[in-house]
Protein backbone atom coordinates (compact mmCIF):
# COMPACT_ATOMS: atom_id res chain seq x y z
CA UNK A 1 0.00 0.00 0.00
CA UNK A 2 1.53 3.31 -1.08
CA UNK A 3 0.54 5.20 2.06
CA UNK A 4 3.63 5.87 4.17
CA UNK A 5 1.80 8.92 5.48
CA UNK A 6 -1.93 9.24 5.16
CA UNK A 7 -2.29 12.83 6.37
CA UNK A 8 -2.43 15.88 4.15
CA UNK A 9 0.27 17.88 5.94
CA UNK A 10 3.31 16.00 4.52
CA UNK A 11 2.05 16.78 1.01
CA UNK A 12 2.19 20.56 1.51
CA UNK A 13 5.96 21.02 0.95
CA UNK A 14 5.79 19.11 -2.33
CA UNK A 15 2.75 21.10 -3.43
CA UNK A 16 4.53 24.39 -2.75
CA UNK A 17 7.62 23.12 -4.55
CA UNK A 18 5.64 22.20 -7.66
CA UNK A 19 3.86 25.56 -7.63
CA UNK A 20 7.26 27.28 -7.57
CA UNK A 21 8.47 25.12 -10.46
CA UNK A 22 5.36 25.83 -12.51
CA UNK A 23 5.46 29.55 -11.84
CA UNK A 24 9.05 29.69 -13.08
CA UNK A 25 8.03 29.12 -16.70
CA UNK A 26 7.48 32.80 -17.38
CA UNK A 27 10.73 33.67 -15.59
CA UNK A 28 12.71 31.10 -17.55
CA UNK A 29 11.49 32.71 -20.77
CA UNK A 30 13.88 35.58 -20.03
CA UNK A 31 16.82 33.21 -20.48
CA UNK A 32 15.96 32.11 -24.02
CA UNK A 33 18.71 34.27 -25.54
CA UNK A 34 21.22 33.81 -22.70
CA UNK A 35 24.17 31.38 -22.87
CA UNK A 36 22.39 28.30 -21.50
CA UNK A 37 25.24 26.39 -19.83
CA UNK A 38 26.88 29.45 -18.29
CA UNK A 39 23.61 30.78 -16.87
CA UNK A 40 22.75 27.38 -15.42
CA UNK A 41 26.23 27.02 -13.91
CA UNK A 42 25.78 30.32 -12.07
CA UNK A 43 22.27 29.31 -11.04
CA UNK A 44 23.33 26.07 -9.40
CA UNK A 45 26.48 27.55 -7.86
CA UNK A 46 24.36 30.27 -6.24
CA UNK A 47 21.79 27.69 -5.16
CA UNK A 48 24.52 25.65 -3.47
CA UNK A 49 25.64 28.66 -1.44
CA UNK A 50 22.05 29.45 -0.47
CA UNK A 51 21.36 25.84 0.49
CA UNK A 52 24.45 25.64 2.71
CA UNK A 53 23.39 28.84 4.48
CA UNK A 54 19.78 27.69 4.94
CA UNK A 55 20.92 24.25 6.12
CA UNK A 56 23.11 25.85 8.77
CA UNK A 57 20.23 28.02 9.94
CA UNK A 58 17.97 24.95 10.05
CA UNK A 59 20.52 22.96 12.03
CA UNK A 60 21.04 20.45 9.21
CA UNK A 61 24.51 19.14 8.44
CA UNK A 62 24.93 17.65 4.96
CA UNK A 63 27.40 14.76 4.97
CA UNK A 64 29.91 13.82 2.30
CA UNK A 65 28.80 11.02 -0.08
CA UNK A 66 30.55 7.69 0.05
CA UNK A 67 30.64 4.50 -1.97
CA UNK A 68 27.74 3.97 -4.33
CA UNK A 69 26.06 7.15 -3.14
CA UNK A 70 28.28 9.01 -5.59
CA UNK A 71 26.66 7.10 -8.45
CA UNK A 72 23.12 7.96 -7.35
CA UNK A 73 23.89 11.66 -6.79
CA UNK A 74 26.02 12.08 -9.91
CA UNK A 75 23.35 10.30 -11.95
CA UNK A 76 20.73 12.65 -10.50
CA UNK A 77 22.79 15.71 -11.46
CA UNK A 78 23.60 14.43 -14.96
CA UNK A 79 20.04 13.42 -15.83
CA UNK A 80 17.73 15.55 -13.67
CA UNK A 81 19.67 18.78 -14.13
CA UNK A 82 22.00 18.75 -17.15
CA UNK A 83 20.37 16.40 -19.65
CA UNK A 84 16.90 17.62 -18.75
CA UNK A 85 17.78 21.23 -19.60
CA UNK A 86 19.51 20.15 -22.81
CA UNK A 87 16.50 18.01 -23.81
CA UNK A 88 14.10 20.90 -23.29
CA UNK A 89 16.21 23.39 -25.24
CA UNK A 90 16.97 21.02 -28.11
CA UNK A 91 13.45 19.62 -28.07
CA UNK A 92 11.72 22.95 -28.70
CA UNK A 93 13.80 23.25 -31.87
CA UNK A 94 11.96 20.21 -33.27
CA UNK A 95 8.63 20.37 -31.43
CA UNK A 96 6.26 22.95 -30.06
CA UNK A 97 6.80 23.64 -26.32
CA UNK A 98 3.48 21.95 -25.50
CA UNK A 99 4.87 18.62 -26.72
CA UNK A 100 7.77 18.77 -24.26
CA UNK A 101 5.46 19.96 -21.49
CA UNK A 102 3.03 17.08 -22.04
CA UNK A 103 5.89 14.57 -21.98
CA UNK A 104 7.15 15.95 -18.68
CA UNK A 105 3.60 16.00 -17.30
CA UNK A 106 3.47 12.24 -17.81
CA UNK A 107 5.94 11.69 -14.97
CA UNK A 108 3.25 10.67 -12.41
CA UNK A 109 2.75 7.39 -14.26
CA UNK A 110 6.49 6.61 -14.23
CA UNK A 111 6.90 7.53 -10.56
CA UNK A 112 3.73 5.66 -9.63
CA UNK A 113 5.24 2.42 -10.94
CA UNK A 114 8.99 2.74 -10.37
CA UNK A 115 9.00 4.83 -7.19
CA UNK A 116 7.44 2.20 -4.91
CA UNK A 117 9.65 -0.50 -6.44
CA UNK A 118 12.77 1.44 -5.44
CA UNK A 119 11.25 1.83 -1.98
CA UNK A 120 10.66 -1.95 -1.92
CA UNK A 121 6.90 -1.66 -1.82
CA UNK A 122 4.16 -2.66 -4.21
CA UNK A 123 2.75 0.15 -6.40
CA UNK A 124 -0.49 1.58 -5.06
CA UNK A 125 -3.59 0.79 -7.11
CA UNK A 126 -5.04 4.10 -5.97
CA UNK A 127 -2.06 6.05 -7.31
CA UNK A 128 -1.86 4.03 -10.54
CA UNK A 129 -5.50 4.81 -11.28
CA UNK A 130 -5.13 8.50 -10.45
CA UNK A 131 -1.88 9.09 -12.38
CA UNK A 132 -3.40 8.84 -15.89
CA UNK A 133 -6.17 11.22 -14.80
CA UNK A 134 -3.60 13.79 -13.67
CA UNK A 135 -1.68 13.35 -16.93
CA UNK A 136 -4.86 13.78 -19.00
CA UNK A 137 -5.66 16.98 -17.15
CA UNK A 138 -2.13 18.28 -17.70
CA UNK A 139 -2.44 17.56 -21.43
CA UNK A 140 -5.63 19.62 -21.54
CA UNK A 141 -3.91 22.47 -19.71
CA UNK A 142 -0.74 22.42 -21.80
CA UNK A 143 -2.38 21.56 -25.11
CA UNK A 144 -0.69 19.62 -27.89
CA UNK A 145 1.51 20.64 -30.75
CA UNK A 146 3.39 19.65 -33.87
CA UNK A 147 6.61 17.68 -33.73
CA UNK A 148 8.90 15.42 -35.73
CA UNK A 149 10.74 12.22 -34.82
CA UNK A 150 13.60 14.11 -33.22
CA UNK A 151 11.14 16.14 -31.18
CA UNK A 152 9.53 12.96 -29.88
CA UNK A 153 12.94 11.60 -28.91
CA UNK A 154 13.88 14.77 -27.04
CA UNK A 155 10.48 14.76 -25.31
CA UNK A 156 11.00 11.16 -24.21
CA UNK A 157 14.45 12.06 -22.86
CA UNK A 158 12.96 15.00 -20.96
CA UNK A 159 10.38 12.67 -19.40
CA UNK A 160 13.04 10.15 -18.37
CA UNK A 161 15.26 12.86 -16.89
CA UNK A 162 12.39 14.43 -14.96
CA UNK A 163 11.54 11.04 -13.45
CA UNK A 164 15.22 10.38 -12.68
CA UNK A 165 15.36 13.61 -10.67
CA UNK A 166 13.11 11.92 -8.11
CA UNK A 167 13.89 8.23 -8.54
CA UNK A 168 17.67 8.53 -8.20
CA UNK A 169 17.25 10.44 -4.95
CA UNK A 170 15.20 7.70 -3.26
CA UNK A 171 18.14 5.40 -2.31
CA UNK A 172 20.12 8.25 -0.68
CA UNK A 173 17.40 10.33 0.98
CA UNK A 174 17.65 8.25 4.14
CA UNK A 175 21.25 9.09 4.99
CA UNK A 176 21.58 12.45 3.25
CA UNK A 177 18.13 13.92 4.01
CA UNK A 178 16.49 16.43 1.62
CA UNK A 179 19.10 19.03 2.55
CA UNK A 180 22.04 16.83 1.65
CA UNK A 181 20.56 15.57 -1.61
CA UNK A 182 19.72 19.14 -2.66
CA UNK A 183 23.20 20.44 -1.80
CA UNK A 184 25.07 17.67 -3.60
CA UNK A 185 22.81 17.75 -6.65
CA UNK A 186 23.29 21.52 -6.93
CA UNK A 187 27.07 21.64 -6.66
CA UNK A 188 27.49 18.68 -8.98
CA UNK A 189 25.16 20.37 -11.46
CA UNK A 190 27.13 23.62 -11.16
CA UNK A 191 30.40 21.83 -11.96
CA UNK A 192 28.94 19.98 -14.95
CA UNK A 193 27.34 23.12 -16.38
CA UNK A 194 30.54 25.12 -15.82
CA UNK A 195 32.55 22.59 -17.82
CA UNK A 196 29.98 22.68 -20.62
CA UNK A 197 29.84 26.46 -20.48
CA UNK A 198 33.59 26.95 -20.81
CA UNK A 199 33.82 24.28 -23.53
CA UNK A 200 30.81 25.24 -25.65
CA UNK A 201 30.24 28.94 -24.91
CA UNK A 202 33.65 30.21 -23.88
CA UNK A 203 35.02 31.50 -20.57
CA UNK A 204 33.66 35.02 -21.15
CA UNK A 205 30.07 34.00 -21.93
CA UNK A 206 28.86 35.46 -18.63
CA UNK A 207 29.42 38.94 -20.06
CA UNK A 208 26.57 38.33 -22.51
CA UNK A 209 24.02 37.92 -19.71
CA UNK A 210 21.88 41.03 -19.22
CA UNK A 211 20.63 42.51 -15.97
CA UNK A 212 17.14 41.11 -16.45
CA UNK A 213 18.59 37.69 -17.18
CA UNK A 214 20.71 37.80 -14.02
CA UNK A 215 17.54 38.60 -12.07
CA UNK A 216 15.88 35.53 -13.61
CA UNK A 217 18.91 33.41 -12.67
CA UNK A 218 18.66 34.69 -9.10
CA UNK A 219 14.97 33.79 -8.90
CA UNK A 220 15.63 30.31 -10.24
CA UNK A 221 18.55 29.78 -7.86
CA UNK A 222 16.68 30.84 -4.73
CA UNK A 223 13.08 29.68 -5.17
CA UNK A 224 13.07 27.07 -7.95
CA UNK A 225 16.30 25.35 -6.90
CA UNK A 226 17.25 25.94 -3.26
CA UNK A 227 13.75 26.15 -1.81
CA UNK A 228 11.83 23.90 -4.22
CA UNK A 229 14.41 21.09 -4.12
CA UNK A 230 14.27 20.78 -0.33
CA UNK A 231 10.48 21.00 -0.26
CA UNK A 232 10.10 18.37 -2.98
CA UNK A 233 12.52 15.87 -1.51
CA UNK A 234 10.94 16.34 1.93
CA UNK A 235 7.62 15.16 0.56
CA UNK A 236 9.20 12.31 -1.43
CA UNK A 237 10.94 11.08 1.72
CA UNK A 238 7.75 11.29 3.81
CA UNK A 239 5.00 9.98 1.52
CA UNK A 240 6.96 8.05 -1.09
CA UNK A 241 7.79 8.78 -4.72
CA UNK A 242 4.53 7.29 -6.02
CA UNK A 243 2.15 9.61 -4.17
CA UNK A 244 4.49 12.59 -4.47
CA UNK A 245 4.63 12.10 -8.23
CA UNK A 246 0.97 13.04 -8.52
CA UNK A 247 1.84 16.51 -7.27
CA UNK A 248 3.76 17.23 -10.48
CA UNK A 249 0.33 17.82 -12.00
CA UNK A 250 0.27 21.11 -10.10
CA UNK A 251 3.13 22.56 -12.16
CA UNK A 252 1.06 23.13 -15.36
CA UNK A 253 -1.68 24.72 -13.25
CA UNK A 254 0.81 27.08 -11.65
CA UNK A 255 2.29 27.88 -15.07
CA UNK A 256 -1.17 28.76 -16.42
CA UNK A 257 -1.87 30.96 -13.39
CA UNK A 258 1.50 32.70 -13.71
CA UNK A 259 0.86 33.31 -17.41
CA UNK A 260 -2.46 34.94 -16.59
CA UNK A 261 -0.85 37.11 -13.91
CA UNK A 262 1.86 38.30 -16.31
CA UNK A 263 -0.60 39.32 -19.02
CA UNK A 264 -0.79 36.18 -21.16
CA UNK A 265 -4.58 36.31 -21.04
CA UNK A 266 -7.32 34.36 -19.30
CA UNK A 267 -7.16 30.60 -19.97
CA UNK A 268 -9.71 29.12 -22.36
CA UNK A 269 -12.38 26.55 -21.65
CA UNK A 270 -10.10 23.58 -22.37
CA UNK A 271 -7.58 24.80 -19.82
CA UNK A 272 -10.27 25.15 -17.16
CA UNK A 273 -11.49 21.64 -17.90
CA UNK A 274 -7.92 20.38 -17.63
CA UNK A 275 -7.50 22.11 -14.26
CA UNK A 276 -10.65 20.40 -13.00
CA UNK A 277 -9.41 17.02 -14.24
CA UNK A 278 -6.02 17.47 -12.55
CA UNK A 279 -7.70 18.40 -9.28
CA UNK A 280 -9.99 15.37 -9.52
CA UNK A 281 -7.00 13.10 -10.12
CA UNK A 282 -5.11 14.59 -7.18
CA UNK A 283 -8.06 14.20 -4.85
CA UNK A 284 -8.58 10.60 -5.93
CA UNK A 285 -4.92 9.66 -5.67
CA UNK A 286 -3.95 11.52 -2.52
CA UNK A 287 -6.97 11.08 -0.28
CA UNK A 288 -6.29 8.96 2.76
CA UNK A 289 -7.61 5.43 2.61
CA UNK A 290 -10.22 4.60 5.23
CA UNK A 291 -9.25 1.57 7.26
CA UNK A 292 -11.78 -1.31 7.03
CA UNK A 293 -14.02 -1.68 10.07
CA UNK A 294 -13.26 -4.55 12.44
CA UNK A 295 -15.59 -7.50 12.17
CA UNK A 296 -16.09 -7.24 8.42
CA UNK A 297 -14.63 -9.81 5.99
CA UNK A 298 -11.98 -7.31 4.84
CA UNK A 299 -11.48 -5.77 8.25
CA UNK A 300 -10.31 -8.55 10.48
CA UNK A 301 -8.43 -7.72 13.62
CA UNK A 302 -4.65 -7.55 13.17
CA UNK A 303 -2.82 -10.81 13.60
CA UNK A 304 0.71 -12.05 13.50
CA UNK A 305 0.17 -13.46 10.02
CA UNK A 306 -1.23 -10.19 8.69
CA UNK A 307 1.64 -8.16 10.05
CA UNK A 308 4.18 -10.53 8.62
CA UNK A 309 2.83 -10.24 5.09
CA UNK A 310 2.03 -6.51 5.00
CA UNK A 311 4.45 -4.56 2.82
CA UNK A 312 6.63 -2.25 4.83
CA UNK A 313 8.82 0.67 3.92
CA UNK A 314 12.49 0.12 4.75
CA UNK A 315 13.91 2.23 7.56
CA UNK A 316 15.66 5.23 5.90
CA UNK A 317 18.71 5.00 8.11
CA UNK A 318 19.20 1.29 7.40
CA UNK A 319 18.69 1.85 3.68
CA UNK A 320 21.34 4.57 3.76
CA UNK A 321 23.82 2.35 5.57
CA UNK A 322 23.48 -0.37 2.95
CA UNK A 323 24.64 2.12 0.32
CA UNK A 324 27.71 3.11 2.21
Amino acid sequence: MDTPSASFTPLVPGMVGMVLVGSSVSVSHALVDAPLFTAQAVRYAAATAILLLLARLAGARPVWPRGREWLWLAGLAVTGLVLFNVAVVRGVAHAEPAVIAVAVASVPVVLGVLGPLLERRAPSRQVLLAAPVVVAGAVLVEGTGRTDAAGVAWAALALGCEAAFTLLAVPVLGRHTPWGVSVHASWLGAVLFAVLGVTCEGPTAAREVTGAQWAAVGYLALLVTAVAFVLWYSTVRTVGAGRAGLLTGLAPLAAAAAGTATGAGVPGTTVWVGIAVVIAGLVGGLRARRAPALGTPSGRAPSADASSTAPTRPDPARRGSRLS
